[in-house]
């Protein structure tokens, strides 16, 4: 039995929404600051409408796997995103899905993924790694307008990462304790 996913992450990034609708969704502009993406190019017609297709070749740490999307909820330049047209790889189906909300001092980026693992033997891993990329293109989109921004997401990221790894090491030490003094 196929296994379905979603997830969205979000993120504030200091840039005007039509900026980010380019970068993210025209397929020559996204390979230059995705480190997911490879090789992106327009299946006939290079326009960015709904329906359009694009050829999608992910880096080798991905498998080095390629699928063809289809474009749909195009809504220059506040929506847009793309669904595989036949399964890939591990996954059944697969959509992103981007959102750009203008906010005071730049816009509230959503990234939405959808996908459907079709085999349970590596649902984790292959979450594991959809959760990964979505985070990993959004810190790079940020970086490719904003380096400083960038950064600082990634400093507190770390400590956030820091901080819970702590919290479950003194957990499993409390936990040590109060089993030892049965």
């Amino acid at each position: 039995m196929a296994q379905t996913l979603s997830f969205k992450d979000t993120i504030v990034i200091r840039a005007r929404p039509d900026v980010l609708f380019r970068l993210t969704l025209d397929p020559k502009r996204r390979t230059r600051w995705d480190p997911n993406i490879r090789l992106a190019t327009y299946a006939g017609e290079e326009k960015l409408i709904s329906g359009s297709l694009v050829n999608i070749k992910l880096e080798r740490r991905l498998l080095g796997l390629s699928y063809t999307a289809k474009y749909g909820q195009i809504q220059a330049p506040f929506r847009g995103g793309w669904e595989a047209v036949k399964p890939f790889g591990p996954l059944e189906k697969y959509t992103q899905g981007w959102v750009f909300k203008n906010i005071p001092g730049g816009t509230e980026v959503t990234l939405s993924t959808n996908a459907t693992i079709r085999y349970k033997f590596i649902e984790k891993q292959i979450e594991a790694q959809l959760r990964n990329m979505s985070g990993r293109t959004l810190i790079e989109l940020q970086r490719a307008v904003d380096q400083q921004g960038a950064q600082l997401m990634e400093d507190t990221a770390k400590q956030y990462q820091d901080k819970m790894r702590a919290e479950k090491e003194a957990a499993r030490r409390k936990g040590k304790k109060q089993r030892a003094a049965k």
